[in-house]
């Protein structure tokens, strides 16, 4: 998947400043922090929402800085636009559309359980909230009954946006905390005298129960991470890495994949019990998809189903209508496996769907679903809920299908021997899409799928790009830390080297590459002795029988394949013929090739800074560290092809400054590049995660020393950081038998109000959610 961050776009924010405290901090025995005067201002006259004046109002939290986990009231938010693509549906693939896009909403849902065992209630009030009183008319109330400040009700407004679009209280990208930007009697007033609170007295339980959870910042509930590094709901509250080394054991046992379920772990007479609890609408026990309880090095383990289920009713529901509107046979299938899979929890049925997926190329509306990237989940195995529908681009589908076409001609270029490359490659779909609907924690540029690795391989697979949502992403860009000249060029081209810069991550990038494996029958999918003499002096090994590269490669799997794509991407964009394809010739290709490179080095430099935990050193996003690790490979290749160094701002104070020498890109970068680039790609090869572990820590290590210390400079470099945009999404409803798109404003006031009419049984919804809170609460809580 290729996330936006380039250039303060697409950017979760975070801050490295810290707060000064005044006299009158104090701790309680339960190691709550009282804040009564906080010297550090915005300009409203208080900071992080907490007044100068707030009288000793407590939060959990630890010595960090608030404003790291607030967003800030100038938020900006902008319009995904889809209305001149849905125009042209025809009124079958509109129904088409909107049966998926509802069902796509409702399994979005999933991932608030996924994010934080407070997300779905916290999600639940404040949809609630919103739905029985207009945003006018709450201000009003917030202004004159309340008394609070148009500040405080516009950080209400701001937190709610977070929460929709973050689905859960988590940046989706870099995993921190969000909390209200105002304290949390100002914010329980103002709920508390809301017509939704006053209409459902049992709001006030669901508040109290998850108000010390919402402003919890203690060291665990910062950050998503698993153990003492974090809290997340993937695993129950008590486990750790080594539970999770256990159970990624267990898996390879029985040749399981985590894709689609959470573990809990329990102890019961001294034994250590292991559920792995599958999603699915049906409970209870059903031949080749549960297990009994059995079991493996010591501790007992079981399978069972059911996560989810209320949520993923609904899904079901919206598949099955969706059906009746289907173009063709294929997609009939296809729809008909996500539904078994849905329904009883088989990961195998969601398989078979993905393959006729596969197959279905080029249709008009565009669709996938289910638990797909591993990203969020501590061990890189159990995959977050995400549903996507989207209209086909043809202009640029058109650029992409003749990449496609020659795809079988760049792929020789790229610089490790042949036999890592697969035996034949199967040319996939790569359509550039119109986003009408992108349920989950966020919305990516690019998309490369299905990312099971026998269907990859042996039958294929689909590349989307995004298409609207790279432009909606460029409006209006902050540009720091390089010169004037550099930021004009950047504002000029971003938006076309982006796009080639997709198109090369996710077709060559994520669909190059030939994994060795060990088949059922004892045979290998690889000549041994071409390959021995390929490798040189490099270990020749395999994946074992049961064994997959996100099982192996388990926490760097997601950093280590981005790196490998954005590698490939910058390689084969110094190709001629790739940028005909695109359109780009002369001098123009030459700055396409000098703004792709100077982007991506850009991000590795600075807003990578922002996804990087100097406490824990620690990486809290996978493109970010990805990005990093290029540049340090880059910097290491010397001779004056990239420079980075502390300087004096034109405003007299200190600042950071990045250059480029294009002279020297297509000569010192490309051997960096591709030297680097041949051993990502040996190591994933043979599965030699010792030798691609140790090389990605080297590169991935931010030091306070050297020529380069980045961990002094981070402090400096994150003054000047942006919040990324928050995209509002169009919604269809059925007038009769016509279904009509519905539009919204580019303002957070839009946003809530495109939340407010996303679903026509909110009621199911908040009762799902609350049946879930209460299954779940005595094992993540």
């Amino acid at each position: 998947m290729f996330n936006i961050s380039r250039n303060m776009l697409r950017i979760r924010p975070l801050s490295g400043r810290l707060i000064r405290e005044s006299n009158g901090r104090k701790c309680n025995s339960r190691g709550t922090l009282e804040l009564s005067n906080l010297l550090m201002k915005n300009h409203s006259g208080s900071f992080g929402g907490f007044s100068q004046h707030t009288r000793q109002f407590s939060i959990k939290m630890s010595e960090v800085a608030v404003k790291d986990f607030i967003l800030p009231n100038e938020q900006p938010v902008v319009p995904l636009e889809c209305g001149t693509a849905f125009a042209n549906l025809s009124a079958k693939e509109k129904a088409y559309a909107h049966h998926l896009s509802k069902a796509s909403w409702f399994g979005g849902l999933v991932v608030l359980i996924q994010t934080s065992i407070e997300a779905g209630s916290l999600f639940s009030i404040l949809h609630q909230v919103f739905e029985h009183d207009t945003v006018d008319d709450l201000k009003n109330q917030a202004l004159e009954v309340n008394g609070l400040s148009e500040d405080e009700f516009q950080a209400i407004l701001v937190f709610t946006c977070g929460v929709y679009a973050n689905m859960g209280n988590y940046k989706s990208f870099g995993d921190s905390k969000i909390i209200p930007n105002l304290a949390a009697d100002k914010l329980e007033k103002f709920l508390f005298t809301t017509k939704a609170f006053q209409r459902n007295t049992d709001l006030v339980k669901v508040w109290n129960r998850v108000k010390d959870l919402v402003y919890d910042l203690s060291p665990k509930k910062c950050h998503l991470g698993l153990g003492d590094k974090g809290t997340t709901t993937y695993f129950s509250s008590n486990c750790t890495s080594e539970d999770a080394d256990i159970i990624s054991r267990y898996f390879k046992s029985i040749q399981m994949e985590g894709y689609n379920n959470r573990v809990i772990k329990t102890e019961e007479n001294g034994v250590t019990k292991y559920e792995i609890r599958l999603a699915s609408v049906e409970t209870g026990s059903m031949d080749g998809i549960t297990r009994e309880p059995e079991p493996f090095e010591g501790y007992q383990f079981c399978v069972t189903r059911g996560d989810y289920s209320p949520l993923l009713k609904l899904v079901v529901e919206e598949l099955q209508k969706a059906k009746n509107y289907a173009s063709n046979d294929v997609e009939v299938a296809m729809l008909t496996e996500y539904i078994k899979s849905f329904t009883t929890g088989s990961l195998n049925d969601h398989k078979n769907g993905s393959r006729h997926w596969v197959q279905n190329k080029g249709p008009v509306i565009e669709t996938y679903i289910g638990f797909i990237e591993t990203y969020r989940d501590p061990a890189g195995m159990r995959g977050e809920f995400e549903g996507f529908v989207a209209v086909v681009n043809k202009v640029m589908s058109a650029k992409f299908g003749t990449l496609v076409a020659g795809a079988e001609n760049f792929l020789p270029l790229l610089p490790w021997p042949s036999t890592l490359e697969t035996d034949k490659y199967l040319k996939p779909d790569f359509t550039s899409l119109d986003v009408l609907t992108f349920s989950g924690s966020g919305i990516p540029a690019g998309i490369n799928i299905p990312n099971y690795g026998e269907i990859r391989q042996d039958e294929g697979f689909k590349n989307v790009s995004l298409g609207n949502v790279i432009p909606a992403s460029y409006k209006d860009p902050n540009i720091f830390f390089i010169s004037e000249e550099d930021k004009q060029l950047l504002i000029t081209h971003n938006t076309e080297s982006f796009e080639l810069q997709v198109g090369l991550h996710e077709l060559l990038g994520h669909g190059s590459g030939k994994l060795f494996r060990q088949n059922p029958d004892g045979t290998y999918n690889f000549d041994m002795d071409s390959v021995k003499a390929s490798l040189g002096d490099e270990k020749l090994s395999w994946y074992e029988e049961g064994e997959t590269y996100d099982s192996k490669f388990s926490t760097i799997s997601s950093s280590y394949e981005e790196c490998r794509a954005e590698c490939v991407g910058l390689y084969l964009s110094l190709n001629d013929d790739v940028l005909k394809i695109f359109g780009h010739e002369g001098d123009k290709a030459q700055d396409i090739i000098y703004v792709n490179w100077l982007s991506l080095l850009l991000n590795g430099s600075t807003r990578a800074m922002e996804f990087y935990n100097p406490k824990t050193q620690s990486w809290m996003q996978a493109h970010s560290q990805a990005r990093y690790v290029i540049l340090q490979v880059l910097l290491e290749a010397g001779q004056g092809l990239v420079k980075v160094a502390k300087v004096i701002g034109s405003d007299g104070k200190d600042d950071f400054l990045l250059s480029l020498d294009r002279t020297k890109i297509s000569t010192v970068g490309k051997e960096a590049i591709g030297n680097f680039l041949r051993k990502l790609q040996i190591y994933k090869s043979t599965g030699n995660l010792e030798a691609a572990r140790v090389m990605y820590a080297k590169y991935s290590e931010v030091s306070s020393t050297g020529p380069y210390p980045f961990a002094e400079w981070r402090s400096l470099i994150l003054e000047k950081k942006q919040p990324r945009k928050i995209f509002v999404q169009s919604n269809t409803c059925l007038e009769g038998e016509a279904v009509r798109l519905l539009e919204y404003s580019a303002n957070v006031s839009g946003m809530i109000q495109s939340w407010n009419e996303r679903f026509d049984t909110s009621s199911v919804v908040h009762q799902a959610l609350e049946e879930l809170w209460h299954k779940d609460e005595p094992f993540f809580s």
